[in-house]
């Protein structure tokens, strides 16, 4: 596979033979590029392998930042993999070492202490390439919860043996075609470059499988000769697994299916979009938002706001975005749980927008009410939302119970301003009791004749405005 790059290169509109500076990638986006190649490898560390909190929300790479790794045993437990980013900052006028990724495996021996020293090393080839000609490293023996082994020099005739051997059993045994797959990225760098240049048992492997293998290799060249011949069968698959490939390729790969292939069906489209959102490429959550009405026949008007709900249990930016570019329609649709998502966060300014662009509080409403006044520390945000617009539904007596169990009285109020009448709301508490709360009752008891005492003015004001003769 290629490098993976810290800067963003194009060519030049001047000359297409030189290539002009184009910006810097993302941290999340080299994150997910980085853990995919591992993982297609069998070299993800088994405990965790997470990205520092610092670089999240979209920050970028810093301009000619380079990158190294130090492993080490923890002070506790296991071996720990750090990955750093080291650059020269032009404005403090000093160079900058900062954390960009930690790995832990739980295993402590001298075997898995060789095993983080390879993953690193995977890790330095990854950003550099690989400059020599030696035989690569691989791991043999044992089952995949096993963090021991032997690390084994190979030479290239050995090599040649092992991975005829691992793409026969690739060919014959299913099951364990995953774990052939690891070793053969591990030992090739790329199963799709090695079968194009060795072609080894060309017509044994479905065009199909040499289609996938190039989504998950990168191998962007070889996805373009391959994906029409499958694309008429496969569409479905290759559509959600290029959704899931992280980076530039993974883009550029999901472009070209959705160009040649103008309907999907809405669960195919809705697992691309969740393994866009998966890898957390906000870049290619937008884009297939945005294609989503012209490649789903009568797409559900509560997509959008499902791909949101969805994004927020994990990648709260990502959802963020979405709601920003939904319309209106799209967040009248969508389900009211977004708003109790938010409130979990107290989150006023997405809250904000929802309510804004007119979605429902619906089931949740009362959910929602008693994050935002429990204790009463949120109860401004609550009173604002329902000020800007009455999300609550005028028989949610659910929704002002819990404002009344939390003493919220000013939400309890706009509650009443807003359609819910007080007296059904008695008749329904007996049934629900709510000791305790003597003060807020009596508070609300006297705004709902304030209520009704101007409703019966209003007739008799109009009424005695009129002139007849």
């Amino acid at each position: 596979m290629n490098v993976i790059e810290l800067e963003r290169w194009k060519p030049s509109a001047a000359d297409p033979r030189k290539l002009e500076y184009a910006g810097q990638p993302t941290a999340q986006e080299v994150f997910e590029e980085l853990k995919h190649r591992l993982a297609s490898m069998g070299y993800l560390p088994d405990e965790y392998f997470l990205m520092d909190s610092h670089w999240e929300n979209g920050r970028k790479i810093p301009k000619d930042a380079d990158i190294f790794c130090t492993t080490d045993y923890g002070g506790s437990e296991g071996v720990y993999l750090d990955v750093y980013l080291k650059w020269y900052d032009e404005n403090q006028k000093k160079s900058i070492t900062k954390s960009f990724i930690t790995g832990k495996t739980l295993g402590e021996n001298g075997n898995d202490l060789d095993r983080m020293f390879l993953i690193s090393s995977a890790i330095t080839k990854a950003f550099h390439g690989d400059h020599a000609t030696h035989g690569r490293y691989m791991k043999i023996g044992g089952v995949e919860d096993d963090t021991g082994g032997a690390v084994v020099h190979l030479s290239q005739q050995e090599q040649k043996v092992i991975i005829e051997a691992l793409v026969e059993q690739r060919e014959r045994q299913e099951q364990a075609m995953s774990q052939a797959e690891q070793l053969l990225r591990r030992m090739t760098g790329s199963i799709t470059e090695y079968v194009n240049t060795v072609g080894m048992r060309p017509l044994r492997m479905s065009g199909y499988d040499k289609t996938i293998l190039a989504i998950q290799d990168g191998e962007l060249s070889a996805f373009k000769d391959l994906y029409p011949q499958t694309l008429k069968d496969h569409a479905d698959d290759l559509l959600i697994e290029a959704a899931g490939r992280p980076g530039t390729v993974g883009r550029k790969m999901t472009l070209l299916l959705l160009a040649d292939m103008e309907q999907f069906s809405e669960p195919t489209y809705c697992a691309a979009c969740q393994r866009a959102i998966n890898i957390n490429d906000p870049e290619k959550v937008t884009f297939l938002l945005e294609q989503a009405e012209s490649h789903v026949p009568k797409l559900s008007p509560s997509f959008h706001g499902e791909m949101a709900s969805y994004a927020y249990l994990d990648h709260r930016f990502i959802a963020t975005e979405i709601i920003k570019q939904c319309s209106e329609e799209q967040i009248a649709a969508a389900p009211s749980r977004l708003l109790e998502q938010f409130a979990a966060d107290h989150d006023h300014r997405t809250l904000s927008a929802l309510v804004e662009k007119g979605i429902s509080g619906g089931s949740s409403a009362w959910r929602t009410l008693h994050m935002l006044t429990y204790e009463g520390r949120d109860s401004w945000i609550a009173e604002d939302l329902l000020e800007k617009r009455m999300w609550v539904e005028t028989d949610d007596y659910g929704a002002l119970h819990a404002c009344v169990q939390n003493d919220a009285v000013d939400v309890c109020k706009l509650l009443l301003d807003g359609g819910i009448d007080f007296d059904v709301y008695q008749q329904w508490a007996k049934n629900h009791p709510c000791d305790g709360h003597e003060k807020t009752m009596q508070a609300l008891e006297d705004h709902w004749s304030e209520i009704q005492t101007k409703m019966a003015q209003v007739p008799a004001q109009e009424n005695g405005g009129m002139t007849f003769g």
